[in-house]
């Protein structure tokens, strides 16, 4: 029995090898840009858009952590929609950034230069978006970061913030948040981002025919049949 187990273990790993052999090192990277551009692309269209971040639990912007418990006071002395009103203006900061972001997303995956794409096709159901986030997400920040400041700006984020600072020293929070609204916010939107990046690459590996793309449905294929 163990000698048949040990066969068909071999056989099996010879024929995933030579599907992966059939798959060139340029088909990977072709492969892996595709997905991670499709991934941005439908992120980007989920995201900016109104309710894109503060109708969706997963990517939801809170106030600052430093600032909750000024938030639990208020809405315990009927102060909550003041609260409120500044976790719409996050959320709204972030929805109106991102649209801007895209072709910046964009331009990032098609300048990927991956050296190892193979392995990171193969490194888990969301690898490929972990490579991106490693290799780009400071790059991303220092770019994004004036478009969530243009943004913030627009809905006027700093006044709402300082009233709602009045409001909460005014019922006993008497210390002001210390943080950069405009960098906690572009964390957020960008945390958000990658998150759904993963989601879309997670679809693509588990249905990499629904893709669209002959070049992902050929490489994630050959990992799919694999496995």
């Amino acid at each position: 029995m163990r000698a048949i187990l040990a066969l068909v273990l071999a056989v099996w790993t010879a024929t995933a090898s030579a599907q992966l052999e059939g798959v060139t090192r340029a088909d990977a990277t072709a492969a892996l840009r595709a997905a991670l551009e499709k991934g941005s692309v439908a992120a980007v269209a989920n995201l900016g858009r109104i309710d894109g971040f503060l109708g969706n639990p997963q990517v939801r912007i809170p106030l600052p952590d430093s600032a909750q418990r000024a938030e639990r006071l208020m809405r315990r002395v009927g102060m909550g929609h003041y609260a409120d009103e500044l976790v719409v203006t996050l959320n709204r900061a972030a929805e109106a950034a991102v649209p801007e972001a895209k072709a910046l997303f964009v331009q990032s995956v098609k300048k990927m230069t991956v050296q190892d794409a193979k392995g990171i096709l193969t490194g888990g159901e969301t690898g490929g978006t972990e490579y991106f986030k490693r290799s780009t997400r400071a790059e991303l920040h220092t770019r994004f970061l004036p478009i969530v400041q243009k943004a913030t700006a627009r809905v006027d984020l700093a006044q709402k913030y300082e009233a709602y600072a009045d409001k909460a020293a005014a019922v006993g929070m008497l210390k002001k948040e210390d943080a950069d609204l405009d960098e906690y916010v572009t964390g957020k939107a960008l945390d958000g981002l990658y998150l759904m990046v993963a989601e879309e690459e997670k679809k693509i590996r588990k249905d990499p025919v629904s893709a669209g793309s002959a070049i992902v449905r050929k490489v994630f294929g050959v990992l799919s049949s694999s496995r």
